[in-house]
């Protein structure tokens, strides 16, 4: 007779990850820093919008003092080390190192980001530095931001300093984060500062993101230094309602559109035919330089991050757009909500774990397998502070379980031959998300806003476990 408790044990499976994985979690300066008008930092587009609209932002929550991450640096880096981190990801303010974006350097931030960095570096944690996280200075947006092509020339030298300063110390840099973010949310949806809905004016801001950031590329390998550069991009993979010819054709055009436009100029150098077409189409190509192309062609990453958090689901035009409105992607699709989908109600989110393998995958077969690593998952949830303990630590069995079935789909990756490299979580402390400010929190690390104190949920020991067996059991 069969033991009920032996047939469990059989039945458990154990995911085990590389001894040298990327275990940590991502962030960005805005976001988490703080001391907006401290330390001779110049303001950003963020700091200005919100002076102008303070109604935009949730509950009027603004990133003056976000997390308190730049006077609170030591104790938290000391936390990261004490969750098991053996990476982390932070971003660079372009305003805080340039405070006019261009001109004098502000000695206060190299002082602070060299402290940042040596302070990881100390604890045995290696540093990720990100160069650009939607935090464009406000003096650069007034000379046209990323439409000016004098703007990215700035953020070349904003990039340039950056390796010369820190590149002796840091050797995994990325030039963008999620750069297509700032086109939907500023020049397309409204979402981002400077709130404008143009698409040609989008396409150009996007072109000169990858131009600048194969500039940078360019520029860093100029230099000689032995790490390695790359780009966040996040990856929506584009799911067709069904395999009717009309709406693969809808999937692949937004495919192209939201994730190709991106990943292929970086990894492969090219940008897919299907959206040069659409551009030609709606007269929205860019303006170009003689040898911009071969820039791009010859100077992709060696690494990508990918931030993964939600398919896109879309289908076939249901009807014909209006031709007086501005033109938008939407115009050659229409989103699709699968029934019976899994969502985070809180963010609005589907959440659909095999994404993260079929991206991984298509990584694989047309992407040629280059090495990557999951650079953001996470998951906002809105009034955490109901699943607290009576020691004030947030019991986020949900966040664990999200964590839990996305590493399964990447290790089955991690099977079938996928270069990922590692996983960080969006991230290691609750922090302001743009406009949404605090209202989900994402973080292994709860913050009471008040009084700035920190406290690890339940899933922060989780993953220390996790890091600790390089793995788990279920």
């Amino acid at each position: 007779m069969t033991n009920p408790t032996q047939t469990r044990m059989k039945e458990q499976k154990t995911y085990q990850f590389p001894t040298d994985f990327w275990w940590g979690t991502a962030s960005s300066a805005t976001q988490m820093e703080g001391a907006a008008f401290e330390g001779g930092k110049g303001l950003n587009i963020w700091d200005y919008w919100y002076m102008q609209e303070p109604n935009r932002f949730f509950n009027g929550v603004s990133a003056t003092e976000a997390s308190n991450f730049y006077h609170l640096y030591e104790e938290d880096i000391a936390l990261m080390k004490e969750l098991g981190h053996n990476t982390f990801r932070f971003s660079i303010s372009w305003s805080r190192l340039f405070p006019q974006g261009v001109g004098e350097v502000n000695e206060e931030a190299i002082t602070f980001y060299n402290n940042v960095i040596n302070c990881l570096i100390d604890h045995g944690i290696e540093p990720f530095i990100n160069l650009y996280h939607f935090d464009m200075p406000m003096a650069l947006q007034e000379q046209g931001g990323w439409e000016s092509r004098e703007v990215v020339e700035a953020y070349v030298t904003f990039a340039k300093t950056c390796f010369e300063l820190f590149g002796d110390r840091v050797e995994k840099w990325f030039t963008h984060n999620e750069p297509i973010v700032p086109v939907e949310g500023g020049y397309l949806y409204d979402f981002h500062y400077p709130n404008v809905v143009d698409f040609k004016r989008a396409v150009q801001v996007a072109y000169h993101s990858i131009l600048s950031s194969a500039m940078a590329i360019e520029s860093y390998r100029d230099m000689g230094q032995s790490g390695q550069i790359g780009i966040i991009l996040n990856l929506t993979p584009s799911y067709p309602r069904s395999q009717h010819p009309a709406d693969l054709s809808a999937a692949r055009i937004a495919d192209a559109m939201f994730n190709r436009s991106f990943l292929d100029p970086s990894v492969l150098g090219t940008f897919p035919q299907e959206l040069v077409d659409v551009l030609k189409s709606e007269d929205a190509m860019p303006q170009m330089e003689a040898g911009d192309l071969e820039l791009i062609r010859e100077h992709t990453v060696d690494l990508l991050g990918i931030n993964y958090y939600q398919p896109r689901r879309v289908k076939a035009k249901a009807s014909l757009p209006n031709p007086d409105a501005p033109f938008l992607p939407e115009n050659l699709f229409d989103f699709y909500e699968m029934p019976g989908r899994k969502m985070n109600p809180y963010r609005g989110w589907e959440i659909y774990e095999k994404g993260i393998y079929d991206i991984l995958i298509n990584l694989k077969e047309n992407y040629g397998n280059i090495p990557c690593f999951i650079s953001e998952n996470g998951m906002g949830v809105e009034g955490e502070e109901r699943y607290r303990d009576e020691n004030g630590s947030v019991q986020d069995d949900y966040r664990i379980d999200f964590i839990r079935e996305h590493l399964k789909w990447m290790h089955q990756a991690i099977e079938e031959g996928s270069k990922v490299k590692g996983y960080h979580l969006w991230t290691f402390m609750d922090n302001w998300s743009w406009s949404n400010a605090y209202k989900n929190r994402y973080g292994f690390v709860g913050i009471d806003l008040d009084t700035q104190q920190r406290t690890v949920k339940k899933s922060g020991y989780w993953f220390k476990e996790l890091i600790e067996a390089k793995g788990f059991t279920e």
